[in-house]
């Protein structure tokens, strides 16, 4: 395993205290950060009617970022394709690919990436978006490629860029997609970890080689948070908690700091939620968190990129975090 990549996905959160522009500096900052880390990609979530999120405009927001980095990759994670016309979405990372070239991913998504409401303010048919989700995947792949293979409509000036493209998952719908196509599969085990490992043995099964690909090629998606103790990590973790928590009570608030009484904070139930889920995360020390993705490899089989999202308030503390899962990847 001492060629498994390691990346990071940022929703761009607003922490307790700040402000819309503080965190997309915040994202900027992290993004320099990481490539000084020489982190593999950095992708940029897509989130609407999100007052704590910052990340409704992804692809400004990978615009913003590749202009304030250098080197490392930076794309979508994802792009909600339901929500968006294929042509335009072509046009936009085209154009990034024209002025920042070999820079820019595009993962897409099948989900609209927030609640159906206001999905349809979004401006697209929900429910035909994402059953066409398989032939809007393939109008992009088109309008990427050569002008000899597009009709009269294309997307200037994305034609023969060849945009990398990246099919998300949460569950083992886009895993057929995903092997049937040849392309790369993403799978969102940061909050869906429910139906990872068949995902994941699905698409390594059923997958097809093509142009873009002649094997499999895997990114798992994990919560992460590495600091000195495993008792640090887990205070550190609290931060986490709070933010699952706000979602599925829909209250949706800032990052909080991490809390010494999170049993205190939250329900009998919500607790045992967040343990669990603490559980199913990198959590802990260098030492405790190299076992736990040993672990994880032996029982999903081996992946090819571990892609990281770190919930942590504190900024240093959060570099930190990423520094040591680096040296941990390196290690393995």
């Amino acid at each position: 395993m001492n060629n498994l990549k390691l990346s990071a996905l940022n929703l761009v959160p607003i922490r307790e205290g700040q402000d819309d522009q503080a965190a997309i500096k915040d994202m900027v900052k992290l993004a320099q950060d990481l490539e000084a880390l020489e982190f593999e990609r950095y992708w940029i979530a897509e989130h609407h009617n999100a007052p704590n999120l910052v990340s409704s405009a992804t692809a400004l927001l990978i615009q913003h970022t590749l202009e304030h980095t250098s080197k490392i990759r930076v794309g979508s994670g994802g792009i909600m394709l339901p929500n968006h016309a294929p042509l335009v979405v072509a046009e936009q990372f085209g154009t990034m690919e024209t002025v920042f070239p070999n820079r820019v991913d595009l993962g897409l998504g099948r989900a609209p990436g927030t609640d159906m409401m206001t999905a349809s303010a979004l401006r697209r048919d929900q429910h035909n978006g994402v059953y066409e989700f398989p032939e809007e995947v393939e109008q992009l792949a088109t309008y990427f490629g050569p002008a000899n293979q597009q009709g009269y409509v294309r997307a200037y000036p994305a034609v023969n860029k060849q945009v990398p493209l990246y099919i998300l998952g949460s569950s083992t719908d886009s895993a057929h997609l995903a092997a049937r196509k040849g392309l790369p599969y993403v799978f969102a085990g940061h909050f869906a970890p429910q139906q990872m490992k068949d995902a994941i043995q699905i698409y390594k099964e059923l997958f097809e080689p093509s142009d873009i690909l002649s094997e499999p090629y895997v990114i798992v998606c994990l919560n992460a948070i590495v600091a000195d103790t495993d008792k640090q990590a887990e205070y550190l973790a609290t931060t986490q908690a709070q933010v699952m928590v706000s979602i599925t009570r829909g209250r949706m608030q800032p990052v909080q700091p991490p809390t010494d009484d999170l049993k205190g904070l939250l329900t009998p139930t919500e607790y045992e939620i967040a343990k669990q889920r603490m559980q199913q995360s990198l959590i802990g020390s260098e030492e405790t968190v190299k076992a736990k993705i040993q672990d994880f490899i032996k029982e999903h089989g081996e992946i090819d990129e571990l892609m990281a999202i770190s919930y942590i308030y504190d900024q240093d503390a959060q570099l930190d975090s990423y520094k040591k899962l680096k040296t941990i990847v390196e290690e393995i």
